[in-house]
């Protein structure tokens, strides 16, 4: 029982190094992946390379197939073309096998210790990233001397034996256990350098490796095609295709497994060698023999999988991709396009302020604000989404894009509060007592607004750019909107003296209107605070150092 603990806990140790690596390079490179892949789809064979170099980094083809599945979902790139970046994806994952299975025992110390101190001395930098990646890289080496270790006793176990007797008959229960395991561990390389590793030891046949490693790809596949179960049609279509390849080269390769495993014991190479080698070569020769599929294939999926039709009005969550969670640097791009989705509905509920006034429209009114409502719903759906973001692998630019978003839909949520009152109030103040703004109210009233709407969509510029011109700009309107609210205030109050009946009758909601505007207005000029506190630009205090330092010398006021 001692024994198949230990091995167990290998296998663990495998797989969370493998996710150690995964982590720390998306947390080093984050977007830099991403542009990476968007300007590599010029043609297929430098689609193909860029999937072996960004997999090769990340250690993982299910993460590069979920960040260019995305750019599918967008419409950024053709189905063909990101199953071309698969192909060369597949292939950088058996490259980083073949690394792995070198005796690199020498180097497992050296990097877990080399990653230690980078990672506590600069946890917050690159470097401390760095450190977590070379910590992940010496765990896997330790891990894959761990399971050598530890198959050793289970060798000779009688029941083990006999297991393994049953087992090189049956190619299409290989495949089957390499699949699953490789879905259980969710990486298909921990696999096959743990198949590799066990075949060296004499726990596996090599025959029964061969197949293993076959149901190790096909099981890659089955995991982005899981992981994007519950996206739109047009993101599945990549995993679709790309299991259809690996589908395929499983067929196809089953009969010539016996010559493949002929031709490696002739080849002179090491057992775990034999077994890395045939993964590269599998992949190798799936590339060779697919790419010139891609197009056909791509437009066989987007058959398959045509994209539905797109309401205009639906109010539901639209780009909260739950696949791209395994990709936090995507993930937050998902985010930030839903908070501007809420921005959108907030948007509408602001411009329909005007007409339900001047047209007393009460049915108007209720459904701007059920609106509210729904940008609620969207504030709940995006902050739980940011939740499952795991935070230790964004960097710190996005770990701050991280903290943007989710201020921004505060924001956005209170906004819709505030117009939803101010309806609220207009429907009970005016449009059910019959009563009218004076013009000149009325004329305030459009100005605020007028006012309320550009800076509106200058802060979703903002938020969605970053620009520090743009972000002072409506951090100034703060300032110009708060005098424009008094001087309107005070006009009101002058039209009070002239006895305006109409002021006088709706005196209680103008000044109400005007404040709640200057609230809403308040709520946007808070999205330039973060753009200008990271930029070095934002002042501590308003108060001026000279009239602190007399204030700090008198009692306090009364």
């Amino acid at each position: 029982m001692i024994h198949l603990l230990n091995l167990l806990a290998a296998i663990a140790l495998l797989v969370w190094g493998t996710h150690n690596v995964r982590t720390g390079m998306l947390r080093v490179f984050g977007e830099n992946l991403r542009s990476v892949l968007s300007r590599s789809f010029s043609n297929r064979f430098s689609s193909f390379l860029a999937g072996i170099g960004v997999t090769s980094l990340v250690q993982s083809g299910t993460a590069t197939c979920l960040i260019v599945a995305s750019f599918v979902g967008k419409g950024l790139v053709t189905t063909s073309a990101a199953l071309a970046v698969m192909l060369g994806a597949d292939v950088g994952s058996a490259l980083m096998a073949v690394v792995f299975s070198f005796d690199l025992s020498w180097l497992s110390p050296l990097l877990i210790f080399s990653g230690v101190v980078l990672f506590i001395s600069r946890q917050n930098s690159t470097g401390g990233r760095i450190g977590r990646v070379l910590i992940g890289l010496g765990l896997i080496t330790l891990a894959l001397q761990l399971i050598v270790a530890a198959t050793k006793p289970l060798i000779d176990a009688p029941a083990i034996r006999g297991l393994l007797v049953a087992l090189p008959n049956e190619i299409l229960l290989d495949m089957l256990v390499g699949a699953t395991l490789t879905v259980l561990s969710y990486s298909s390389l921990a696999i096959v350098l743990l198949t590799a590793t066990l075949a060296t030891s004499g726990m596996v046949p090599t025959t029964v490796a061969l197949g293993l490693v076959v149901g190790a790809n096909l099981g890659s596949g089955l995991l982005a095609l899981f992981a994007t179960s519950g996206s739109p049609p047009q993101v599945r279509r990549l995993p679709l295709g790309n299991l259809f390849f690996k589908g395929a080269g499983a067929l196809l390769v089953i009969p010539f497994l016996p010559e493949a495993n002929a031709l490696l014991r002739q080849s002179g190479l090491q057992i775990h060698e034999q077994v890395v080698v045939f993964h590269l070569g599998f992949n190798l020769a799936l590339a060779v023999l697919m790419i010139g599929a891609t197009g056909l294939v791509g437009r066989l999926v987007d058959r398959v999988l045509a994209e539905g039709p797109r309401f205009a009005d639906s109010t539901r969550p639209r780009h909260l991709d739950h696949s791209a969670l395994a990709t936090p640097s995507l993930a937050i791009s998902c985010a930030a396009r839903e908070a501007l989705h809420q921005a959108d509905i907030v948007e509408t509920m602001l411009r329909g302020i005007l007409p339900v006034m001047r047209n007393n429209d009460l049915e108007l009114a209720e459904k701007l604000r059920q609106l509210d409502d729904t940008v609620d719903e969207l504030y709940s759906a995006i902050k739980f989404y940011l939740t499952q973001i795991s935070r230790e692998a964004l960097s710190e630019r996005e770990s701050r894009r991280w903290t943007d978003i989710v201020s921004f839909t505060i924001n956005m949520e209170q906004i819709g509060d505030i117009i939803e009152r101010v309806l609220q109030d207009i429907e009970d103040k005016k449009i059910r007592k019959n009563r009218s703004l004076s013009d000149a109210g009325m004329a305030e009233i459009c100005h605020l607004h007028e006012r309320l709407m550009a800076n509106l969509r200058l802060g979703m510029s903002v938020f969605l750019d970053g620009h520090v011109r743009d972000a002072r700009k409506l951090l100034e309107e703060k300032a110009r909107f708060r005098d424009l609210e008094r001087e309107y205030a005070a006009s009101h109050i002058a039209r009070l003296q002239d006895n305006t009946a109409q002021s006088i009758e709706t005196s209680s909601l103008h000044l109400d209107l005007i404040s709640d505007l200057k609230r809403i207005n308040s709520h946007l000029c808070s999205i330039a605070y973060p753009i200008l506190d990271s930029a070095g630009v934002l002042a501590q205090t308003r108060l001026r150092p000279s009239q602190m330092a007399a204030l700090g010398d008198d009692p306090p006021a009364r």
